[in-house]
């Protein structure tokens, strides 16, 4: 079973074995608006925690999808690139922004669960 997990700048990232499915939450999807173009970040690249890794780009505001963990990344949601909507109508499943092998498993450990994130959007309203 995959356990989802999140961080306050609303990502999500589901985790299958070592390889961590990246979107962004319905939260961040619904602060953006209409996204009509998400820049992906090219496979086989490697990642910082934190590092600034998709551009998304709305009707009203451009936004950053910073990478949760340290990693590389090894696959993209290709079908973004035509389709950028389905970030808005489906984030967290269809949505999907690329895939990354993860290299410090403790990193996802301390991202929030469900709940905590519950709370913490909650709290910005």
């Amino acid at each position: 079973m995959s356990e989802t997990r999140y961080t306050e700048d609303h990502e999500w990232a589901e985790l299958d074995g070592e390889v961590l499915t990246i979107g962004i939450t319905d939260y961040a999807q619904g602060q953006l608006g209409d996204i009509v173009y998400i820049e992906l970040p090219e496979v086989g690249r490697t990642l910082d925690q934190g590092e600034e890794t998709v551009v998304v780009e709305s009707v009203k505001a451009a936004g950053d999808v910073k990478s949760p963990v340290t990693g590389e990344v090894i696959e993209i949601n290709d079908v973004l690139n035509d389709e950028p909507e389905l970030v808005n109508q489906d984030p967290e499943n269809e949505g999907w922004i690329f895939k990354m092998k993860m290299m410090e498993p403790e990193q996802y450990a301390q991202m929030q669960d469900k709940d905590s994130y519950t709370k913490f959007v909650d709290s910005l309203s």
